[in-house]
């Protein structure tokens, strides 16, 4: 599994690990790397059969997979506590991992995630579904922008869509991978183990999700023991990328609220 360690390389530096959602690229962190590095050792990587780390993924393949095999990434460079921030489905991971490692997860950040996969996202993820096995990878990702980003963003950004389009044409992770991780995603379920994460969980979501509606969060949230959620007005799915200032503010603040007692906060001021 390809891996990348950045930012602060100080031992008792508080380490963050970032999880993609779908298309398990660490490059989905690029607008959170500087503000998080400066304060932060930040761990980036490619999930199992994406990007950099190619792999025909099993029959079977599940959300406890998933977790086991960055627990082992991470083990193998001598991270054995740290924070999960994922994204959609790797925000599912983490709250998978503090189930199955809590002694190695502190907290949990979940952007746009849920407890149980709602009727809408359902639809979304088997309109891509179809447009994937009956139209073929260009046609499934020249949709996908359409279900991450606000549409006055993407009239803004045209040039940089295509180009991240063929880029993500040439690099696609392969169809039999695509739906094996789309079928994790679509049957992860926490509604009868949420009770046991004890870790503080941030459910921060943007109100103009057209992926995952809001109210999702609200749900995860309220399930959850030490749940703490958050708000964007704009940003659509993606808002760590359409809005990375304002995404960034608000969780650097959470880090800082919750931060171990035993290990130094972030200077702030």
């Amino acid at each position: 599994m390809h891996l990348e360690i950045l930012g602060q390389q100080a031992a008792d530096a508080l380490t963050l690990v970032l999880s993609a959602g779908l298309g398990g690229s660490a490059s989905f962190w690029q607008p959170q790397l500087d503000a998080l590095g400066e304060h932060y050792r930040v761990v980036v990587y490619d999930q199992r059969g994406t990007g950099r780390s190619p792999d025909a993924l099993p029959d079977g393949y599940s959300m406890a997979m998933m977790a086991a095999e960055l627990a082992a990434a991470l083990a193998r460079c001598d991270i054995l506590r740290f924070t999960l921030i994922g994204h959609a489905l790797g925000g599912l991971i983490g709250l998978q991992m503090a189930l199955d490692y809590p002694q190695q997860v502190e907290r949990v950040a979940v952007i746009n995630g849920w407890l149980s996969l709602d009727p809408h996202t359902r639809r979304c993820f088997r309109v891509r579904q179809d447009l994937l096995l009956n139209a073929g990878v260009e046609a499934f990702v020249r949709a996908q922008p359409l279900f991450l980003y606000p549409a006055d963003w993407l009239s803004q950004h045209q040039a940089r869509i295509e180009a991240e389009e063929a880029q993500q044409v040439a690099h696609f992770q392969g169809s039999e991978n695509l739906l094996r991780r789309l079928d994790v995603l679509m049957s992860a379920d926490f509604t009868r183990s949420a009770a046991r994460i004890s870790q503080p969980v941030l459910a921060i979501y943007s109100r103009d999700d057209l992926l995952v509606p809001w109210p999702c969060s609200t749900r995860l949230a309220a399930a959850l023991p030490n749940a703490r959620l958050v708000e964007m007005s704009w940003g659509g799915h993606a808002m760590s990328v359409t809005d990375p200032d304002a995404f960034n503010l608000k969780l650097l603040e959470w880090l800082d609220a919750t931060a171990p007692a035993a290990l130094p906060q972030r200077a702030t001021g």
